[in-house]
């Protein structure tokens, strides 16, 4: 395998043209000049041809030096215009960031909020990626992701944002004709849908505040992978899900389900912005994160149930 060109020595020669100095090209890059002219040595062995005749008054670039002198000082121009590029992009947001979010939060949370966003921050954009399938930042090349749930240990980095409640809901027309489930166990007795991207998909879990616990697998007619396709089928009547409240709240809050099961709480989840590990984030990936960590609390909070006329 061929060695990489040795773009430190090229950018010191350089400096040596431009200056027409090894001592000013020593100050100026805040080396010695025994760094600087070693730099010089080591190129000319490489190429086999010296780059400049040298004397106690005056340094003169040979014919090989001549020939070399002016892609090496594009190729300074060129690695001093990259690096100020990147760093305007580390300090002032700008530019494209990839965000990794939940189908429907994303719909019904993130994209409401991002004419705001683009409004404070107008030279930003944003690939907004909606999958309830958990992706691979890394592998993928995202620069953040919202997850909802109890994360395991990895090496990202999460920002805990708030809890997000689940309930376990029926219609009150499945209730009327199948009866309310008192227990967790009674589940396994009803028609239940089931999410495929639950951490434990196929067994729910419960805890009463006396500390007792009960698992159960539900069986029903519907798996999904996408919590919102549930709703048609639960509020039809057709069996009981087990929903986070950005999905279900709105039902719950119309009468269009009931929550069952109130003695009984599953594990809360929390939204977390999840980052990959690694040096200081781009000031982009910094500004949407400090956007959306200010504004997304609170946004699928359920309203309370108004109060209508009894008969």
């Amino acid at each position: 395998m061929a060695k990489l060109p040795d773009f430190e020595a090229l950018a010191i020669f350089a400096k040596v043209v431009e200056l027409r100095s090894f001592a000013g090209a020593a100050s100026e890059l805040t080396m010695s000049k025994a760094t600087v002219s070693k730099a010089v040595t080591r190129l000319e062995e490489r190429l086999g041809a010296r780059l400049f005749n040298r004397t106690s008054r005056r340094l003169a670039l040979t014919d090989a030096g001549h020939k070399l002198a002016d892609r090496a000082t594009r190729l300074l121009a060129d690695g001093e215009a990259a690096e100020n590029e990147a760093l305007a992009q580390s300090v002032a947001p700008r530019g494209l960031v990839r965000l990794a979010v939940p189908m429907t939060f994303g719909i019904k949370a993130v994209a409401p909020l991002l004419p705001e966003f683009f409004e404070a921050y107008p030279e930003v954009s944003v690939d907004l990626h909606l999958s309830d399938a958990t992706v691979d930042l890394i592998g993928e090349g995202f620069d953040m992701a919202v997850r909802i749930a109890r994360l395991p240990d990895s090496s990202l980095i999460a920002r805990r944002l708030f809890t997000m409640p689940r309930f376990t809901v029926a219609a009150p027309s499945y209730l009327k004709k199948h009866g309310r489930p008192t227990h967790p166990m009674h589940l396994a007795e009803h028609k239940c849908f089931a999410y495929a991207y639950m951490s434990t998909p196929n067994v729910w879990h419960y805890t009463n505040s006396a500390g007792e616990q009960a698992s159960v697998r539900p069986g029903g007619q519907l798996r999904v992978n996408n919590g919102e396709a549930v709703m048609p089928s639960l509020v039809a009547g057709l069996g009981i899900a087990e929903l986070p409240e950005f999905i279900v709240g709105e039902a719950i809050s119309s009468g269009a389900v009931e929550v069952i099961l109130k003695d009984w709480k599953q594990a809360e989840g929390a939204v977390h912005l999840v980052t990959p590990p690694g040096g200081p984030r781009p000031a982009r990936v910094e500004a949407l994160g400090d956007f959306l960590a200010a504004k997304l609390p609170g946004t699928c909070k359920r309203r309370p149930k108004k109060a209508g006329k009894t008969n």
